[in-house]
């Protein structure tokens, strides 16, 4: 499943085949789990999203809300879209190098990383990851990279 027409993230949970169901869930419960204040879950772009919503920030380019992190089943894999790390160098280090020290292997895209199982996740890492950015720094990162 690439993109899904489900109009909320439980229903996009429902079509899943099982296995593949528990390991959007855990994913997705992580993410509620440690996500700061002032995002929203909700469905965009086919997937699972976690956003900064338009009555709290609307000076987008694209009159979309800010992506902090997506969720979503693909083909072979599945995908949680951090744009959270991605949009900090710095972050982005200190998780790709919290990672290594786990002892797992990274398998990441620019702001994506891909599991196959829950076994491949390094659960306290991508805790840190999404809590490192609070609502204000994103938004200060996204308005600072227009800028340049």
């Amino acid at each position: 499943m690439v993109s899904s027409k489900a109009a909320t993230p439980d229903a996009y949970i429902a079509e899943l085949p099982p296995e593949r169901a528990e390991l959007v869930s855990r994913l997705r419960a992580l993410v509620n789990g440690h996500i700061p204040p002032g995002f929203e879950e909700r469905m965009s772009w086919g997937m699972i999203g976690w956003e900064v919503p338009l009555e709290t920030y609307k000076h987008t380019y694209n009159k979309q809300p800010l992506v902090f992190a997506a969720l979503a089943a693909q083909k072979n894999y599945t995908a949680l879209y951090l744009n959270c790390v991605y949009a900090s160098a710095e972050r982005s280090g200190r998780l790709k190098a919290a990672w290594a020290a786990h002892g797992k292997k990274l398998d990441m895209g620019k702001s994506c990383l891909r599991f196959r199982s829950w076994g491949d996740v390094a659960e306290d890492v991508l805790a840190e990851a999404l809590s490192a950015a609070p609502l204000d720094t994103f938004i200060a990162e996204y308005e600072a990279s227009r800028a340049s």
